[in-house]
């Protein structure tokens, strides 16, 4: 096989593989609103458990454990770690409740402002000077969020908490010395015993645990694990596989989906001045997508 071919074949499995990323991302509304019961705490805490075992597997099988070994080792990155884990629980948290309230137009919204947020974020944290296309692209979700304040009477706060909540952890996520595989394992397995703890705490006041609960809803609830280890990984893999920009556009893939189930699945209603704010949103994204795609031409 020729370099060329090599070359293709790779750029084929990282789409494949960044697609089922996104695509499994962006119909996980579906899988939650199946467990509307389930109250959002005790759901978040079975995400954890559950994803231990499944990443734990996953790590073994690619045989990436070394790393691990070295960061118990290392008060700093275990702190790190537990930061970064406790950001995207709560992440989890708010995008739960958001769907299981008919509020998946917002998530949606939250997660296509957040790569405007990561630039934001690098300007302000890594000294990542803007381009004007940038200023033109966060100028616009600016005016959007502010329409959306005017005619909600408030900040829309689910759409801004998904977006600064999983930019901060994508941003300090950088920081951990180890690879992604092994720093989400890091982080679940850090915070398995709150979980745990969260769990026993709820069945002493009353609540239902995992095994008193109809046999659907426990192998629904098993599928935590899976589900969110399983695109975790794929992203992983297929973002070494890709250019950086290619997995920029392809992110718009996961809150295009979303977008369209809460439409057209959960009939959640969408006015006229949230659509202006999406449309005004969407451009700035094409814009900022345009700004980087010809950079990257640039830099190639």
């Amino acid at each position: 096989m020729s370099i060329a071919e090599r070359q293709d074949n790779s750029a084929l499995r990282g789409f494949a593989f960044t697609f089922a990323a996104f695509g499994l991302w962006g119909i996980l509304p579906l899988w939650v609103k199946t467990i509307d019961h389930v109250p959002v705490i005790d759901f978040v805490a079975y995400r954890i458990l559950f994803s231990v075992p499944v990443a734990g597997c996953i790590l073994l099988l690619l045989g990436r454990t070394a790393d691990l070994k070295a960061a118990f080792g290392q008060p700093r990155t275990l702190m790190m770690a537990l930061l970064t884990g406790t950001l995207i629980a709560v992440n989890w948290g708010i995008y739960t409740w958001a769907i299981l309230v008919d509020r998946a137009v917002e998530t949606a919204l939250g997660y296509y402002i957040n790569p405007l947020v990561n630039v934001l974020l690098g300007a302000l944290f890594l000294r990542e000077r803007f381009t004007g296309w940038q200023l033109i692209a966060i100028g616009l979700a600016v005016v959007a969020v502010a329409i959306l304040t005017v005619q909600a009477g408030g900040l829309p706060w689910i759409s801004l908490a998904l977006a600064f909540s999983f930019g901060i952890y994508g941003f300090l996520r950088k920081t951990l010395p180890i690879g992604p595989s092994q720093g989400f394992f890091l982080e679940v397995l850090l915070l398995s015993l709150p979980a745990f703890f969260l769990l026993i705490w709820v069945s002493s006041d009353g609540g239902k645990v995992l095994f008193d609960r109809s046999p659907s809803e426990t192998v629904l609830l098993l599928l935590a694990g899976p589900v969110t280890t399983i695109p975790l990984i794929c992203f992983a893999v297929g973002a070494r596989l890709l250019r950086y920009s290619t997995v920029g556009l392809m992110q718009y893939i996961a809150p295009s989906l979303i977008f369209l189930i809460a439409i057209f699945v959960f009939n959640e209603p969408f006015s006229g001045w949230q659509f202006l704010a999406f449309c005004l949103i969407w451009t700035g994204l094409a814009i900022y997508s345009w700004s980087t795609l010809r950079g990257s031409r640039a830099n190639s």
